[in-house]
């Protein structure tokens, strides 16, 4: 057995269970003791739980979202203040394309994303000869989830691990060979997955999503730095087919009120499709939530404790795509998926803390929120919480607003706590006392809106024009609950990627959107590398190191 311990999923076997369970199987510590006595589901709901249990690790601010968010022209995270969220510079050099093989973050992706294909694989073995009725349905969902798992490291590193008994080291797949492989293991699975099980665990409708996502990228993942990816008409009608399954089988539905996708109760959500659940009996994280809000902003009136980190703000350049859409209109008026106020509060006020909820969306300008003193919150005469205009009193900086402004850049000026139009997009949620714990809202991995623009993206390659208009205008049209964004009368590319940009922001989906809309290699704020061997991540020097004792077994990727 080979000593890798990063790559070489056999040693990663031992780890059979995780305090962070988030799905709705009942989770058992399993060893040759406790095994003892359990029936053969308890024994099948142990060996399938942990299979979930690595997606909220994976979806935490400083791995997946990171990669896909802060390298793109959606998001930039600063030195802020130069005292925090300095990191020697990971996200500067994230943003800016300047990374190397020793990037922590990259490094805990690529460990957490190998951790869940090893437990799949135990997952896969175990099931295999457990004779519950459960176990045929649980199998294929350990198989679609190490299918995922690598769907996720081809996105990102453009490789993936073949792997089916616990003892062989596994065999490396690139281009078109992995491409074959997943459509292969999904195509496999679908089956015997069942349909009212989701969104926390793998559907068929998941894996329909699932597969509609790997053929709508499957030209770049064949050759990740071709100057013109080679879109064939084959995957775009199998990307037609999977959608139209999704949305025709009627399970899931457009909602009225956009924002409702990403509340802390969003788990029967007819929008969600596949998602990470998060529900805060299961322990989740409330880390992009409170990712992006100022250290200031203080959201629960029953934990003054919980509050934001003044972490990434949008770009100037991904602002301005929605300015330019609506013109003279205010986007927080023209388009319901923008901003959403909750409350009118105006400053030095009263306000029962229940009642409170922070507004949501992309921030802008002067905050206000619960005055704070030494810890607590001030009260009104009457009990009620005080509101009143937000300074940077956490940052000791009790004379300076929280205003977020547009310009936001690598500057002094630029990097100050209050630069930067911010995102509450996912509900702060009310159960956090610390703001970074007990995430309850599930983080969405496809749902149905998404479905629609793939279908409408897949029309357009081949030429139907009408058609995916139509699609992006239903989802327009959904958002019912306040005024919906006007309908689009055109279709193109350029269209299509701002109306993803619009639909599907903070969703981790940004950088793989730009690279197959050939704009990854594009000039934004303080980013001008335009080198196309930046589309992949690199490997962890660490991986490398570890598979030095099989020669030629893992090869850096170009540029690193």
């Amino acid at each position: 057995m080979t000593k890798n311990i990063v790559f070489s999923l056999a040693l990663l076997v031992g780890i059979l269970f995780t305090s962070n369970s988030c799905t709705d199987l009942d989770e058992i510590i399993l060893d040759e003791t406790s095994a003892t006595g359990l029936s053969d589901k308890q024994a099948a709901d142990g060996n399938l739980a942990p299979v979930y249990a690595a997606l909220p690790s994976l979806f935490q601010h400083t791995t997946y979202f990171a990669l896909q968010e802060i390298s793109t022209d959606e998001a930039i995270l600063p030195y802020r203040g130069g005292t925090d969220w300095g990191d020697n510079g990971i996200f500067i050099a994230l943003h800016t394309h300047t990374i190397t093989s020793a990037d922590p973050n990259v490094r805990n992706t690529w460990t957490i994303l190998l951790t869940g294909i090893s437990r799949s694989v135990t997952a896969i073995n175990a099931l295999a000869t457990n004779p519950d009725p459960i176990a045929k349905t649980y199998l294929a969902e350990a198989r679609g989830m190490r299918a995922y798992y690598n769907l996720v490291l081809l996105d990102l590193f453009g490789l993936v691990f073949v792997k089916n008994d616990l003892g062989e080291v596994s065999t490396i797949l690139r281009g078109t060979e992995a491409v074959n492989f997943l459509r292969d293991e999904f195509l496999a699975v679908e089956p015997d997955l069942l349909t009212n099980v989701g969104p926390g665990r793998l559907t068929k409708a998941g894996v329909w999503g699932l597969l509609a996502r790997l053929h709508l990228n499957s030209a770049v993942y064949r050759d990740p730095y071709a100057a013109t990816f080679d879109v064939k008409a084959d995957d775009m009608d199998k990307v037609i087919d999977y959608t139209t399954r999704i949305i025709s089988a009627g399970q899931h539905q457009l909602v009225a009120d956009y924002f409702s996708i990403f509340n802390m109760d969003n788990h029967t959500n007819k929008e969600l499709v596949f998602a990470v659940d998060q529900r805060a009996e299961l322990n989740g994280h409330n880390r992009l939530a409170y990712f992006s809000l100022s250290g200031d902003q203080f959201p629960l009136a029953t934990f003054p404790g919980a509050n934001g980190t003044d972490g990434p703000a949008i770009t100037p350049d991904f602002y301005r795509t929605w300015v330019d859409a609506y013109g003279a209109v205010d986007p927080a008026e023209a388009d319901p998926r923008f901003y959403r106020q909750n409350w009118t509060i105006p400053a030095d006020s009263c306000i029962d803390g229940a009642s409170f909820n922070m507004n949501r969306g992309i921030l802008r300008g002067q905050q206000y929120g619960f005055v704070r003193v030494n810890g607590a919150f001030v009260k009104c005469a009457d009990g009620k919480l005080k509101v009143g205009k937000l300074y940077n009193t956490t940052r000791n900086k009790p004379t300076l607003p929280v205003n977020f402004t547009e310009q936001v850049d690598f500057t002094v000026p630029g990097s100050n706590y209050s630069t930067g139009y911010r995102v509450l997009k996912y509900e702060f949620s009310k159960k956090s006392a610390s703001g970074r714990n007990l995430g309850d809202v599930d983080l969405p991995i496809v749902r149905l809106a998404d479905v629609y623009l793939m279908r409408a993206e897949a029309k357009l390659r081949k030429g139907d024009a009408a058609g995916a208009l139509a699609d992006v205008n239903a989802i327009r049209a959904a958002r019912t609950f306040s005024k919906p964004a006007p309908a689009l009368t055109s279709m193109n590319l350029d269209l299509l990627f701002r109306e993803r940009g619009f639909e599907l922001y903070w969703e981790l989906q940004r950088r793989t959107d730009m690279i197959r809309f050939g704009k990854y290699e594009g000039i934004w704020t303080e980013k001008s590398n335009t080198d196309k061997f930046k589309r992949l991540f690199p490997i962890p020097q660490t991986a490398i190191d570890g598979a030095s004792n099989i020669p030629g077994y893992l090869k850096q990727n170009q540029s690193y």
